[in-house]
């Protein structure tokens, strides 16, 4: 793995028509990413270990493309006029040589069909897409557990759920009163501490089982959230899927 790594570090550097087909060679996952602030020519603070970006989350190699003006706090509410932003940042990976799309926002799901139809190759915006899939490998009886970073967003409609039977079965909890919404909806957005993450995660997921003690499955729709998946399976000793899991499954699949 960190072979291929630093391949992909040393041909993505490059810009000649012989690094770019290298570079489809290594089977890279694109990455739509918001907008963080930085100024032109700095250079983006390194991903924590256990995030989707950082280069040792997974065996294949990761590039970037920015959307442009798609700050978190946009994308959480929604704005339709992104749109065009996200398809030319999907093309733009495409031709660098991703041969699949996603994006470091849960919420960008709300372009999932635009940016399909845009590009060739597989595209999972967000884990959201898993919903339908987990409740079929649950029992009759089980709920799944939607947790997302600001549940005042998270409506019906980005669940793919149309069977009022089967969305009665997915219960929603969000960390909204939390840091991490809080330093992620500022221009720049502002890091937080894994520690506070983990703490306002485990506490809405108490809430949750509380309140529905028929879960049995946990779906993380925030891309932040893998930092503490592992600690949170170990704290409930549930399934949890995330982005990262679907990252994993969606490169796995391609030849």
């Amino acid at each position: 793995m960190w072979l291929a790594q630093q391949a992909h570090t040393i041909i993505q550097n490059q810009r000649t028509p012989e690094a770019l087909v290298a570079l489809q060679t290594l089977r890279s996952l694109g990455v739509l990413t918001l907008e963080v602030g930085l100024p032109a020519g700095a250079t983006p603070p390194t991903p924590r270990p256990g995030s989707l970006l950082n280069p040792t989350t997974f065996d294949f190699p990761i590039i970037t493309e920015t959307v442009a003006e798609a700050w978190p706090d946009t994308v959480v509410r929604g704005d339709p006029s992104l749109e065009p932003a996200y398809i030319a940042a999907a093309r733009s990976l495409v031709k660098r040589g991703a041969v699949a799309i996603s994006s470091n926002c849960g919420f960008s799901i709300r372009h999932q069909g635009a940016v399909a139809a845009s590009v060739n190759v597989p595209v999972v915006m967000s884990s959201l897409l898993l919903a339908p899939a987990l409740l079929r490998q649950l029992s009759p009886a089980a709920k799944l557990a939607v947790v997302t970073a600001d549940s005042t967003h998270c409506g019906e409609d980005l669940l793919g759920i149309s069977d009022q039977g089967e969305r009665k079965r997915v219960v929603i909890g969000g960390i909204e009163g939390g840091k991490l919404l809080q330093n992620e909806m500022k221009r720049p957005p502002s890091p937080t501490d894994v520690a506070d993450i983990q703490a306002d995660v485990a506490a809405c997921v108490a809430r949750l089982r509380a309140a529905h003690p028929e879960i049995e499955a946990l779906l993380f729709e925030c891309t932040a959230f893998p930092l503490v998946t592992s600690a949170i399976r170990h704290m409930t000793r549930l399934p949890i899927y995330d982005i990262v899991t679907l990252c994993r499954m969606t490169m796995a699949s391609i030849p």
